[in-house]
């Protein structure tokens, strides 16, 4: 497990899950949501986007945490490990809302709202996002990538207490 990507629902944990995977394995942590928002909260361009990413990518150890769909080839071509935590809408909505009034490192900004656009953008996730996530997952099933579905909080915490007991 040197390249690693986490992808999944806003709100499930992608970043809390990675910042713990970094703190055990000592992998450099990279958040897409920071290279692709500016403070103000505009966004850089698509091309710099990329360029970004694909430097950090020619790394020979990296944590790669955000879905970003259209980038998501690109990633899973290069990474030898995934982490999607695919869990119920309930568990998202709540975890996107409990962000709101607290500053992360993922994200450029402290939330204020959990405004409607962005909750409509979870609620629209199983059916519009994870298909897709699932299509490529099962195209890069058999070439040496190590994939790990979490269906549940619970799930991806056991496996990072696994990891601490090696």
């Amino acid at each position: 497990m040197k390249k690693v990507m986490i992808i999944g629902c806003p709100g499930a944990g992608k970043s809390t899950f990675s910042r713990k995977l970094k703190d055990i394995t000592c992998l450099p942590l990279y958040h897409l949501d920071m290279i692709w928002h500016k403070p103000d909260k505009t966004n850089i361009s698509r091309e710099e986007f990329d360029a970004r990413l694909t430097e950090i990518m020619k790394g020979d150890k990296w944590i790669i945490d955000g879905n970003y769909n259209r980038t998501l080839e690109m990633r899973l071509k290069k990474c030898d490990t995934v982490f999607l935590l695919d869990f119920p809408l309930e568990v998202c909505l709540e975890g996107a809302k409990s962000r709101v009034g607290t500053r992360h490192d993922d994200l450029p900004w402290e939330e204020t709202e959990f405004d409607e656009e962005f909750r409509q953008w979870i609620v629209d996730f199983p059916s519009e996002q994870l298909p897709v996530i699932y299509e490529l997952l099962e195209k890069y099933k058999n070439q040496n990538k190590n994939i790990f579905i979490f269906k549940s909080r619970e799930q991806a915490d056991d496996f990072l207490k696994s990891l601490c007991e090696k």
